[in-house]
């Protein structure tokens, strides 16, 4: 497994707007292809939750740090 991690210091209001619109976009991205590759799956309502929750924590802009993880495991999808 590699891991990689980005970490984004919000220290001004053009860094805040700059983490909401990430967060905005993974959110949008993450539901749009929710809703087309992964119809009706059980876990799709609990991710959109997580990202809306995320996306929604960065609508006021204030002081913080964003830290993207992503993690890729040995295993390939089936196909």
């Amino acid at each position: 497994m590699s891991r990689h991690v980005a970490f984004f210091e919000i220290d001004s209001k053009s860094d805040s707007y700059a983490a909401r619109r990430i967060l905005e976009r993974v959110y949008d991205t993450v539901r749009e292809e929710s809703s087309s590759v992964r119809e009706d799956a059980d876990d799709t309502s609990e991710l959109l939750e997580s990202f809306k929750t995320l996306r929604d924590a960065a609508k006021r802009p204030t002081t913080g740090k964003l830290t993207i993880t992503y993690e890729q495991y040995d295993d390939e999808f089936e196909n």
